[in-house]
């Protein structure tokens, strides 16, 4: 999947992060909006929310899951994201001698937009309807802006700040021109600010029930406008997309914060423990109580 010319360089960038890395964990790093991440084996499926972000495998392969959507992205592949997405993902190769190896930098919107209208950038390629998340092969510009990226906060931590932005911007100029150009564009479109600021009070408001109707007044569309473009950027309905926020939330409250079931499931606006349960068990592959035991057991970091 890699073109040669960046296959060494490539595993020597993985290789460096490795030696800086702590094994098993995501963590952030000196740039606002960027973590590595190193897992030394296989993990069990983690359920997260993921900002507007360009997401890079540099070892090993991934496993996500949006929606009823599953991708696998392996070294030398990317995904880019254009707006909130709640994801179910698996480290899914991974070793001790050949650690999965990744990073994540989240998208700045504005920046985005400053680049679609102000530079001429050149046509990107579009033969396909967008999917909710797009996912692309590195090319050389791209690979070595996102090493100058992670050589800048390994080697030269003190002038991340500086140069940070810089080296961020060059990167997301170089993806605007991939096949993953027009998923990134979409954080400058309109439709996509507004079911955004429609994702937001989702999120804030999670324990309340959801009426389609008057979430999309809120975002000033019509409901069967709204249904439709929401479900085009996120994978799925905004009842869906709620449900699986709430039980990535409940997960959490269990494992990091160790509720019991009945109390995250009342937390997150379940009236019904049976339903809480039954949902639970259909998204995660387990119930409640089973899912923490095996959590527990393995107690991964959340793959990112």
């Amino acid at each position: 999947m890699t073109t040669s010319s960046i296959a060494k360089p490539m595993k020597a960038l993985a290789e460096r992060v490795v030696a800086h890395a702590p094994a098993g964990a995501e963590f952030a790093t000196s740039i606002p909006g960027l973590s590595l991440s190193r897992f030394d084996a296989p993990t069990q499926p983690s359920g997260y929310l993921l900002e507007p972000s360009v997401c890079v495998v540099l070892q090993g392969s991934k496993c996500v899951l949006v929606g009823d959507e599953e991708h696998t992205y392996e070294a030398g592949q990317f995904f880019v994201t254009a707006i909130d997405l709640p994801l179910i993902a698996r480290i899914e190769r991974a070793s001790p001698s050949a650690p999965y190896v990744g990073l994540v930098l989240r998208i700045d919107k504005a920046q985005v937009a400053r680049l679609v209208l102000e530079g001429e950038l050149p046509a990107a390629p579009r033969q396909r309807p967008l999917g909710v998340i797009e996912l692309g092969v590195l090319s050389v510009p791209v690979f070595r802006a996102a090493e100058r990226l992670v050589d800048l906060i390994l080697s030269e931590p003190e002038n991340a700040r500086m140069l940070g932005p810089l080296i961020e911007q060059e990167l997301l100029f170089r993806l605007l021109s991939t096949e993953c150009g027009p998923k990134l564009q979409e954080l400058a479109g309109g439709r996509t600010r507004q079911i955004a600021q429609a994702i937001e009070w989702i999120k804030r408001n999670l324990t309340k029930r959801l009426r389609v109707d008057e979430i999309s007044a809120r975002a000033a569309m019509s409901a069967s406008s709204f249904h439709h473009h929401f479900r085009s950027l996120t994978g799925s309905s905004p009842v869906q997309f709620q449900k699986r926020l709430r039980l990535n939330e409940a997960r959490r409250l269990m494992f990091v914060e160790h509720s019991d079931a009945a109390t995250a499931a009342l937390a997150v606006g379940y009236e019904s423990a049976s339903q809480f349960s039954r949902e639970y068990s259909r998204l995660f592959g387990a119930p409640p109580m089973r899912d923490m035991k095996r959590l527990n057991a393995i107690d991964p970091a959340p793959p990112s």
